[in-house]
């Protein structure tokens, strides 16, 4: 019940959100955007949304290889899982919803709670190390060749995120490897929070996250003796984000613009979008990731077509992500 009304409570949220970032792109050039996008190729569409699909199978094929077990859950079902994930993200600050909601469908398959909790974690490891390394490609690229000349600040605020994105891929190492130090660490930094009183019971929350430290570290052993997994997972997930960072340019395309963007030029502009987005504390970064695209991909395009291209691109890749997460935690939901 309690979940239903935080469900409602955030949509409802993101739904004004969604109606002011609207208003407030759509003010100036309202006549000239519904005209760019009335003219789009649909075929080109289609194969935005094919390439976001793509992302979210090979996102529920990693899931599905770490768990290694067809009997207790098959890749229609993995993908299923990581559909709901992302309406459970999108609806959540920093998209904290949705690993909580993978270990509890996990245990729904007769695994139990520390497996799925490890399996998640190692899910989350592979995403993480792709995700810095498609950053630190993208912000090499930018440093060579130059292709954000107007963004200055943003371009700044980018390596802020790529920064902080490789530091949690780093922390995440340094942890799965020094069991002792982390365990040290973490009662060292609740003992001070407790003396600002932060934290009213120290001993309580001390032993609640050394649990917490305890899956981590069986997820971490267990990584360890699966190198090929780890590899075979940080690879796949390189090719999804591909995937999802190439869905602007086919945007472009059904402009019957074929010139104005390159491949490089779209993923570079993509990955930077989305590291800012990735430490805006609100559901769905909504206003950061928008602010984000328009200025950096103002580089390449005009402001009607960028406008619509933003707009299409938004609704792929979050609000499509929404509803069909949304319809799958439904059936979900009725056939228990």
């Amino acid at each position: 019940m309690e979940l239903v009304k935080n469900i409602k409570k955030n949509t409802i949220i993101l739904l004004i959100l969604t109606t002011i970032i609207l208003f407030l792109i759509l003010k100036d050039d309202f006549d000239l955007i519904v005209k760019t996008l009335s003219s789009m190729n649909v075929w080109f569409i289609l194969l935005a949304i094919i390439f976001f699909l793509i992302y979210i199978v090979l996102r529920g094929y990693v899931n599905y290889k770490i768990v290694n077990n067809p009997r207790k859950i098959s890749l229609k079902e993995a993908i299923k899982h990581n559909v709901i994930v992302q309406f459970f993200n999108g609806i959540t600050p920093f998209s904290t919803g949705g690993q909580p909601m993978e270990i509890y469908m996990l245990t729904e398959h007769d695994i139990k709670t520390s497996e799925a909790a490890t399996y998640t974690i190692q899910s989350f490891i592979f995403y993480q190390v792709a995700l810095v390394i498609c950053g630190a490609l993208a912000v090499g690229y930018n440093a060579i060749f130059h292709i954000f000349p107007k963004s200055v600040f943003l371009r700044e605020l980018t390596l802020l995120g790529f920064l902080i994105n490789t530091l949690v891929a780093v922390g995440l190492f340094i942890v799965m490897f020094s069991d002792k130090l982390t365990k040290k660490l973490t009662k060292l930094f609740i003992r001070i929070l407790h003396k600002i009183r932060i934290i009213k019971e120290k001993e309580k929350t001390i032993e609640k996250w050394h649990s917490k430290l305890d899956d981590f570290h069986a997820s971490a052993k267990s990584l360890r003796k699966r190198k090929k997994l780890f590899v075979y997972g940080v690879i796949i997930n390189i090719i999804s984000l591909v995937c999802l960072y190439i869905i602007p340019l086919f945007i472009v395309f059904s402009l019957n613009d074929f010139t104005s963007m390159n491949v490089a030029d779209t993923l570079v502009s993509s990955a930077y979008v989305l590291l800012i987005g990735s430490f805006v504390p609100i559901p769905g970064a909504s206003g950061g990731i928008e602010f984000g695209f328009l200025n950096f991909f103002n580089n390449f395009l005009k402001r009607g077509a960028l406008t619509a291209v933003l707009i299409v691109w938004r609704f792929i890749t979050y609000y499509l992500a929404m509803i069909l997460g949304a319809l799958s935690f439904s059936l979900e939901k009725k056939g228990d």
